[in-house]
Formats: C-alpha cells, sequence, structure tokens
C-alpha cells in the first residue's frame, strides 16, 4: 500500500513538473478584441493580423526562446467587457503584456484597471486624444485624431480645396465619434480659420437620417466634417447625396476603412480622410498585406484583402512586445510575474521600434506613439493616396 502511494506520488510530482516546464517554455500574451458588436466591421480582421505576427514569432525561435501563448477574449464592443478581459488575462492567464483594448471606449475603462494590476496595455485602435495621461502600464501603437485631422485639414489648404465653410455630423453613442465630434473638429476648425455652425447628432442605430441632413443641406456648408464608424459613416454620405449635397465629406481615421468601399458606393466620390497605415509603401507592407488577405480568405474574410490601419497596428504591437520582452529578458515564470510585467513597462521607455506602420518609431511623454499620416481621396471606390505626412518628433 505504501508502495503505491509513493508511485502515485511521484507521477503527480513529475506530472507537476511537466506542467510547470511547459509553462516557462511560454510567453503568455493576452489579445482583448472585438468580434462581435457595433465595432465588429473594423475591428474582427485584428485577429487575423495579430495571429500571423505569433505564428511569424514562433516559427523563428519565439521571444528568448520561449514560445508564445495567445489567449484571446472578444469583449462584444463593450466597455465593461474590456474591463472583465484586462482582470481575466492578469489574474486567471498569467498574461505578461494585453494587446488592446480595441476601442477608446474601451480603453477609457479598461486603461486604469491595467494600472492597478501592474499590467501593460497596448490598443491597435484606441484614438481619442489624451487617454494614456497620467499611466504608466497604458502605450499606444496609434496615432490621435487630432494630429491625424489637422493634417488633413493642411492638405486640403495646400491643395487649394475649399474649406470655408463646414458643417459636423457625429456619432454621439460612439466614444471616439462623439469626442472627435465635439471637441476635436471644432477645436482644429477654429485654429485653421474654418466657419462651422452647430454639430449635427446621430445615435449609431438611427436607421432614418434623413431630418438631421436636412439641417445640414439647408446651410449649404462646402464640406461635411463626418465622426462615424463605417456603417454609420455610410448612412450618413447617401443620405447627403441623395439630398443634393455637392461639396467634400472629410474625416479622420475613425471610418478609414480600405474593406468598406462597397458599402460606400458612389456616393463616397471625392471623400477624404487619414489613414495611419499604406499598403503599398514598401516591401515589407506589401508582404504583410499578401499574407493578410490569403488568411483572411482561408478564414471566410474573404472581403478583408487590405489591412485597416488598426490592424497592422495590431500586427506591429506583436513585434513591439517581442522587442520590449527581449530587452527586459522576460522568462515567464510565473514566480516573477509581477517583476516581468514592471520590466516590460520600463523596457518600452525610449524604445524605438520598426514595423509596417513605420520606421524608427517613437513614443511620446504621454506613451503615445507618433506615426505618419496618409490621406486618402476615394473616387470610383477607389483609394488613391494623394499626400503623405511624417510622423511626429518625440
Amino acid at each position: 500500500m505504501f508502495k503505491i502511494f509513493m508511485s502515485t506520488a511521484l507521477a503527480a510530482v513529475v506530472s507537476l513538473s511537466v506542467g510547470f516546464a511547459k509553462a516557462a517554455d511560454q510567453v503568455v500574451i493576452g489579445l482583448s478584441m472585438v468580434k462581435t458588436g457595433f465595432l465588429k466591421t473594423p475591428g474582427e480582421a485584428t485577429e487575423t493580423a495579430v495571429d500571423i505576427a505569433v505564428s511569424e514569432i514562433n516559427a523563428s525561435g519565439g521571444i528568448n526562446g520561449k514560445q508564445i501563448k495567445l489567449i484571446k477574449y472578444d469583449t462584444g464592443s463593450q466597455a465593461k467587457q474590456a474591463v472583465v478581459a484586462t482582470q481575466k488575462f492578469a489574474r486567471d492567464d498569467g498574461a505578461l503584456a494585453i494587446i488592446g483594448p480595441f476601442s477608446s471606449g474601451e480603453a477609457k475603462a479598461a486603461f486604469p484597471v491595467g494600472e492597478r494590476l501592474g499590467i501593460v496595455q497596448i490598443p491597435n485602435a484606441s484614438s481619442g486624444p489624451g487617454l494614456t495621461k497620467g499611466y504608466t502600464y497604458a502605450w499606444r501603437l496609434t496615432e490621435s485624431e487630432g494630429v491625424q485631422f489637422a493634417r488633413v485639414l493642411k492638405t486640403l489648404k495646400k491643395k487649394n480645396i475649399d474649406i470655408s465653410k463646414a458643417e459636423i455630423v457625429y456619432i454621439s453613442d460612439e466614444y471616439v465619434s462623439s469626442l472627435v465630434g465635439k471637441f476635436v473638429y471644432p477645436g482644429l476648425f477654429k485654429a485653421f480659420k474654418v466657419k462651422h455652425g452647430k454639430a449635427v447628432t446621430l445615435q449609431y442605430k438611427s436607421f432614418d437620417v434623413a431630418p438631421q441632413v436636412a439641417k445640414i443641406i439647408e446651410r449649404k456648408p462646402n464640406v461635411v466634417a463626418l465622426a462615424a464608424t463605417p456603417d454609420s459613416a455610410s448612412k450618413v454620405m447617401k443620405e447627403l447625396r441623395r439630398q443634393g449635397f455637392k461639396g467634400r465629406v472629410i474625416g479622420a481615421q475613425i471610418f478609414a476603412d480600405p474593406n468598406a468601399l462597397g458599402k460606400y458606393g458612389s456616393e463616397a466620390n471625392g471623400l477624404i480622410f487619414v489613414a495611419g497605415f499604406w499598403w503599398d509603401k514598401n516591401d515589407k507592407t506589401r508582404a504583410f498585406t499578401k499574407k493578410f488577405a490569403a488568411e483572411n480568405a482561408k478564414r471566410g474574410l474573404s472581403e478583408k484583402k487590405i489591412p485597416h490601419h488598426t490592424d497592422a497596428q495590431g500586427y506591429d504591437i506583436v513585434y513591439l512586445l517581442k522587442q520590449a520582452m527581449e530587452k527586459a529578458n522576460v522568462t515567464g515564470d510565473k514566480g516573477k510575474l509581477k517583476a516581468e510585467r514592471t520590466a516590460i513597462r520600463d523596457a518600452l521607455k525610449g524604445i524605438r521600434f520598426s514595423g509596417v506602420t513605420g520606421e524608427n518609431v517613437c513614443f511620446d511623454a504621454i506613451n503615445d506613439a507618433q506615426l505618419p499620416g496618409y490621406i486618402i481621396e476615394i473616387n470610383d471606390q477607389k483609394w488613391s493616396k494623394i499626400d503623405e505626412w511624417p510622423p511626429e518628433k518625440c
């Protein structure tokens, strides 16, 4: 009986040791993503981009010889679920860092939680100005909507496009659209001496936008500045054209989705906005785009042929974390989890990073990446890059 007990105990110890060994061979990273909810259209292919990067890194030896174990959580586009994801990754999964959360609204809710738990979070789409301010574990490989829209206005001025009279329309119940419509557009219009009327607001689920658009038409603007996600932007643009608007629709990054051209239709002709990624910039961006399209086709997302800038940023975040983790000499040892999470944060300070989103990218005083801006015009359901702006200096 004693021999049986000892054999069982020994087997348990061996099994436990093997389990620890396997754990030590892995580096756990959390992915807080949106595959459902109102942000599904721009967000669902983030998973594809991140998976590609993880696969590439693991195939080339991983991080400090450790394979990446990616744990995923779909927030359903809900800020409350982004908080749950952060808590789960930090407390239950032993993640060293988190890619995400996706949106500005989610980041606003999850950043304070990550700060308390001491885990780095790097969103790939959160672009609301100032969200990282005051945090040490919150970083962003995105560019602020304010910086990007200023670039749009500079290009319009440079190309002598009349923006002397503008109107603003935004989605009031979507965090970043509301933030941009309330503060970013009015503030920059004032700085550029562009006259505008009182902003017109819509709700995300608005079916009939004709009454709101009629208010805009009455004011006879040269341009309409739109702050909305792709689905809502499409509704507004179609109604503007239906009611006879002949001017330009302009915007920041929020609806800069290269795969939404079919949704926008011919009503988007003349649309000018800014994107944080240009797929045809160099061999590196073209190779990523080719892989991205092929992998999406396998996953039943064949319409996702060109990476959204948020997809490119998601891909690059994995490589950014690899660089920081190697600099911090992480081991994945659960007994060192707290210290290694802090070491990753510290390794990001002063880091320079090159990827598909830019070369020698730096981070400013509030941990925001400085990225380029590509000014895009749509005509005949095609994207054309009409201008390009370099990153700001750190």
